[in-house]
């Protein structure tokens, strides 16, 4: 039984963590979840739920009756609605001097925005891109609507 335990925790200590784990902090976590909404990380499907921590690379793609809201460490604040998909592409915030920048790709679906501290420090360092555009935030609240499936 002992050599067992031991194989165990050799497996354990050897075996590599998986993306988002402890290995990079979290860039956002989950406030509001409506329907159906999954975080799509590391080739995982995760269902979202309130607390949850989002890293960079993660993808949230909501139902038909889905919705979440999102809160970056910087304040950002993002709620998409219904058949959406959203990339966080990209993130990096320093919370000395509040200077960042901010990727994300809005796929599909609705997307609104309350900027945060990224975007008064350093005006035009948080970009949405869409399929057909890609947007270069200065501080504001906005909203934006992708039609189609791309």
């Amino acid at each position: 039984m002992g050599l067992v335990v031991w194989l165990a925790a050799i497996l354990l200590i050897a075996m590599p963590s998986a993306p988002g784990a402890a290995d990079t902090p979290p860039i956002a976590q989950v406030k509001k979840v409506t329907g159906q909404v999954v975080i799509l990380r590391s080739g995982r499907r995760l269902p979202a739920k309130v607390g949850d921590p989002l890293f960079e690379k993660d993808i949230i793609e909501t139902g038909p009756d889905g919705g979440i809201g999102i809160t970056f460490v910087d304040n950002t604040v993002f709620s998409t609605g219904p058949n959406s998909q959203l990339a966080l592409d990209e993130f990096q915030f320093d919370s000395n001097n509040f200077r960042g920048s901010m990727l994300a790709d809005m796929r599909r679906g609705t997307l609104a925005v309350v900027s945060g501290d990224i975007t008064r420090s350093s005006p035009g360092a948080m970009k949405i891109k869409t399929p057909t555009a890609q947007l270069g935030v200065r501080g504001t609240t906005f909203a934006i609507q992708v039609y189609g499936d791309h």
